[in-house]
């Protein structure tokens, strides 16, 4: 690779107005798709209401749309800064882990209150060690056992979910909703060791979920994990290319 090369990906991971971009086509993408005007009540999801949003929020209606479209952009912020080595990322992602369990239950996973919760823990950890400024990790046997580990754990506790509280429990949906959270949690867990192919995870989290949100009509997190999934190819070669930020002047 040429030194060009890995200035320019150093330079994109690294830029405030890639930060912009993101937040600005995930506001605008779901204005123009309505999608704030999505509201829930009691199981129901109503999408683009129009004029009468005002009517159904006086009526005791959750407006979904936009926590969705915030929830989006903070996820954003803290896959930008985490791509940044800068621990305000993992900080943010304390936060999402709390909005984005709550959007996947109202959204028919029920077993999210009892994944959310693993999520809320290794996000919190990560913040820990992150803070005793360890550097970027290469691939080992404790990499991979921290994926199957993460596989077999989501898998346990989403068919549990589902047996205990109830939500969509169609066998595609069940298992690709398992799949999903397991390439999370190792996601997760091998970012809070600072494994440079926690990329690798990334990647294929954010296909599944593109299919995911794409059928579930949540427009703010399709565009969001289009935005992730470039972010996360070119992040992976700054990390293995350019290396520990704190190494760099």
């Amino acid at each position: 690779m040429t030194e060009k090369f890995k200035e320019l990906i150093h330079l994109y991971v690294h830029s405030k107005w890639m930060d912009i971009f993101g937040v600005v086509l995930i506001l605008g993408v779901c204005y123009w798709r309505n999608f704030h005007e999505t509201v829930y009540r009691k199981g129901e999801i109503l999408f683009d209401t129009g004029a009468q949003f005002g009517d159904y929020i006086d009526q005791g209606w959750f407006p979904l749309g936009y926590f969705s479209m915030a929830a989006a952009v903070i996820s954003i912020l803290s896959g930008r800064f985490t791509a940044k080595q800068n621990n305000l990322g993992n900080i943010l992602g304390v936060i999402i882990a709390v909005t984005s369990g709550t959007l996947d239950y109202l959204f028919g996973n029920h077993s999210a209150i009892i994944t959310y919760p693993v999520t809320f823990f290794v996000a919190s950890f990560a913040t820990y060690n992150w803070s005793k400024g360890i550097t970027i990790r290469k691939i080992d046997r404790q990499y991979y056992l921290i994926l199957i580990g993460s596989i077999v754990l989501a898998f346990s506790l989403v068919h549990l979910g589902f047996y205990l509280f109830g939500g969509k429990t169609g066998f595609v949906f069940r298992n690709s909703v398992a799949l999903i959270f397991g390439l999370s949690l190792a996601g997760n867990i091998s970012n809070a060791f600072k494994y440079q192919e926690t990329w690798f995870n990334w990647m294929a989290y954010n296909v599944l979920q593109l299919t995911k949100n794409t059928l579930q009509m949540n427009f703010a997190n399709v565009v969001k994990y289009i935005f992730y999934m470039i972010s996360a190819v070119i992040t992976y070669f700054d990390w293995k290319l350019n290396g520990d930020v704190v190494k760099r002047v």
